[in-house]
C-alpha cells in the first residue's frame, strides 16, 4: 500500500465524497467506525472500492447484532462503538472475515468496557425510534392544524359567498 496516495471516501448514504486524505486518515476514519460497510474508497474518484475490500482498513469482523441480523464487515473500533451504545454485549459472536473463526466480543482484549465505565449514549435503535415518535406527533399536529384552518377557509368563503350575493 502507497502511503503517499490521496485516497476520497464515498459514503454510501447521500454519496457524498470526503478527500483527498492520506490513508492513514482513512485507516483512522475506519477504526472511528466512520466507515459504513457500504461505503467506497478511490484514489482517483473514478475506480470506487467498496472499504472492506482494502484489507489495510481493518474491516474484518463480522457482527451477529441479532439471531437474523448481521453488520459488517467492519473494524474492532466499530465493535467498542456497538458495544458502547448497548447494541451487543460480550457474549455477542463475532466472525473474523479473514479466516472464519467466531469468538465471542468478550474474548478480544481491551474491547470490554471496565465496569467502572458506563455508557455515554443510548441505544442507536432506541433513539431512531424516538426521533420517529416525534416527527409522528408532529406531522399529526400539522395535519390537525391545516384541516382546521382549511375548515376555517370554508366558512369565510362561505360568507363571502352569502355577503357578495346579498350585495348584488
Amino acid at each position: 500500500m502507497d502511503e503517499n496516495h490521496r485516497w476520497y471516501l464515498m459514503k454510501n448514504e447521500d454519496g457524498s465524497v470526503f478527500g483527498p486524505v492520506l490513508f492513514e486518515q482513512l485507516r483512522q476514519w475506519a477504526e472511528d467506525a466512520q466507515i459504513s460497510p457500504l461505503d467506497k474508497v478511490s484514489t482517483d474518484e473514478s475506480n470506487w472500492t467498496k472499504a472492506p475490500m482494502i484489507p489495510e482498513l481493518g474491516m474484518d469482523y463480522l457482527v451477529e447484532v441479532s439471531a437474523d441480523q448481521y453488520y459488517g464487515p467492519t473494524t474492532l473500533g466499530a465493535v467498542r462503538e456497538f458495544l458502547m451504545l448497548g447494541e451487543i454485549n460480550g457474549e455477542t459472536l463475532l466472525t473474523n472475515c479473514r479466516d472464519g473463526s467466531q469468538q465471542p466480543v468478550s474474548d478480544f482484549p481491551g474491547l470490554m468496557p471496565r465496569q467502572e465505565e458506563q455508557p455515554v449514549r443510548t441505544s442507536i435503535r432506541v433513539s431512531l425510534q424516538k426521533r420517529i415518535r416525534e416527527l409522528e406527533e408532529t406531522l399529526l399536529e400539522e395535519r390537525r392544524a391545516r384541516e382546521a384552518a382549511e375548515l376555517r377557509c370554508e366558512r369565510l368563503e362561505a360568507r363571502l359567498a352569502e355577503n357578495s350575493s346579498k350585495m348584488y
